[in-house]
């Protein structure tokens, strides 16, 4: 497991996510939607990932109630692919996938050319379910074929462990 446990305005992060291409206030002490969210970092400062969960009666996106990945950025973590299933597995070890699962939108015009949008949600299991009004790649990943709970990384030790003698 590569992700600890950030937050909406951890200033490490908040770097990381002031260089991704749907970063909309540069320099802003927040980067997270309003509403619940989990926020992961790479443990050597080099990814960020942010699941948010709106509320369904504020969503204007045919995926109303799914988990949202609104921010993922990898800086040489790792494979893509597998820091996403991470994320997605940490994510479950706080709360309990909604029927919709997790969905992501990818703008392909912003994102490095590769043979298609969204290569890495693809091989981490998220299929391609249509696009936003305004043309973004919708990408969902159901329970099912989320990967087993895994909690997030931590370097805090815990208040029960004992010394050994």
């Amino acid at each position: 497991m590569i992700w600890a446990l950030s937050h909406r305005a951890d200033p490490v992060s908040v770097a990381i996510a002031d260089r991704h291409y749907n970063r909309q206030k540069i320099g802003s002490p927040q980067f997270v939607p309003p509403g619940r969210c989990v926020v992961l970092r790479g443990k050597d400062d080099n990814a960020l990932w942010v699941t948010s969960w709106p509320f369904a009666e504020y969503v204007r996106h045919a995926w109303a109630g799914a988990w949202v990945n609104s921010l993922f950025r990898n800086e040489g973590a790792g494979l893509s692919s597998e820091l996403i299933l991470q994320a997605v597995a940490a994510t479950k070890s706080i709360w309990t996938p909604p029927d919709m699962g997790l969905i992501t939108f990818v703008d392909a015009e912003k994102t490095r050319h590769k043979r298609d949008p969204g290569r890495c949600y693809r091989k981490a299991g998220f299929s391609h379910v249509g696009f936003t009004k305004g043309g973004l790649w919708a990408f969902q990943l159901l329970p099912e074929r989320m990967p087993p709970v895994a909690p997030p990384y931590t370097n805090q030790p815990s208040l029960f462990e004992t010394e050994a003698a």
